[in-house]
């Protein structure tokens, strides 16, 4: 059983399997190998106050390989003893997509392997399991569909005017402007808004940040959803099929979001059943796959790890501060 004094010493780090598909269509992954340690490993780091795990993989990836990188499905986690804690890394399937490596005080040779070269040549056991991670056909690298929840719009009863007219409070736009602060990782390629205001509020910071047009999706509002489920659950599904470009984002409602995951097959960890899959307010489910064969991935928030250092995040225009 652990407690909270084994918590406490968790040290928080996050990092990527990083893949492209190599010359002769083999799917090939990036190995670094730091001085310091003289030992072959994958990027990570660890996070600095005041961030999540995903935004720090992304980070880290970046400084020790110059790469850029569009974030696909979540990896594994690994755990290990460090001298001082227990060492908590989560990962994320990365694809390059551009950028050059540069030797840094962190990192002074990459190399491009295939998944069995790379599970040969890496030092650590604990990095192999991310490799097999990696390897797996069964579900796909990266989401083609991002699911999002409307941001906070206060109480429909405190508003005097169509519901559907209900604009998000200061705390939904502080949800939204984070959303057009992490979602860009994903390199969306299409953004998507049921009809209230408060759904296409959600998405406008991201549209901005991207340069890219809100469409609306009608089929999966509230009142277009309770007319024709089965109309919204397809669209959906046929966004899932799609292989062209970057994932969907779509902004939809409480209403509709949790029928939709259940009509995918989605069930929420240690329970039975069908309860509700969860669908807070301003949270993402990060969709890829089938039915049968579905990557399903719930953002709560994108609040800091609660393991990261305390204090606040600050970043100079040169980078880390």
């Amino acid at each position: 059983m652990r407690t909270l004094a084994d918590d406490a010493r968790v040290v928080a780090a996050a990092g990527g399997v990083v893949w492209r598909t190599g010359g002769i269509g083999a799917l090939e992954t990036l190995l670094v190998h730091r001085p310091k340690y003289d030992d072959w490993s994958l990027p990570k780091g660890k996070l600095d106050a005041g961030e999540h795990s995903l935004m720090a993989a992304v980070r880290e990836v970046g400084e020790e390989t110059g790469l850029h990188v569009s974030v696909g499905r979540r990896s594994v986690q690994t755990r290990y003893d460090v001298r001082h804690g227990d060492k908590r890394v989560d990962y994320w399937l990365m694809k390059a997509v551009g950028g050059r490596f540069t030797a840094n005080d962190e990192v002074d040779e990459v190399r491009w392997l295939t998944v069995p070269a790379a599970r040969a040549q890496v030092t650590h056991d604990h990095d192999r399991a991310v490799l097999d991670d990696l390897a797996r056909t069964d579900v796909p690298h990266a989401p083609r569909v991002l699911l999002v929840r409307h941001a906070s719009a206060g109480e429909r009863e405190d508003f005097d005017g169509p519901d559907d007219e209900r604009p998000l409070d200061r705390t939904g736009r502080d949800q939204a402007a984070t959303l057009a602060a992490v979602l860009p990782v994903f390199t969306p390629a299409r953004l998507l808004a049921a009809p209230p205001l408060r759904c296409r509020e959600t998405v406008e910071p991201l549209s901005a940040a991207l340069g890219m047009p809100v469409d609306a999706v009608p089929e999966l509002g509230e009142e277009g959803f309770d007319a024709d489920p089965q109309a919204g659950v397809d669209l959906v599904r046929r966004l899932l099929s799609s292989e062209d470009g970057g994932p969907t984002v779509i902004c939809s409602q409480g209403g509709a979001i949790p029928s939709v995951l259940l009509a995918l097959g989605v069930r929420w960890p240690g329970t039975a059943g069908a309860l509700w899959p969860p669908s807070a307010k301003g949270s993402v489910w990060a969709l890829g796959g089938r039915p049968g064969a579905l990557s399903a991935d719930y953002y709560r928030d994108f609040a800091a790890d609660p393991a990261a250092p305390a204090g606040a995040l600050v970043r100079s225009s040169a980078g880390r501060s």
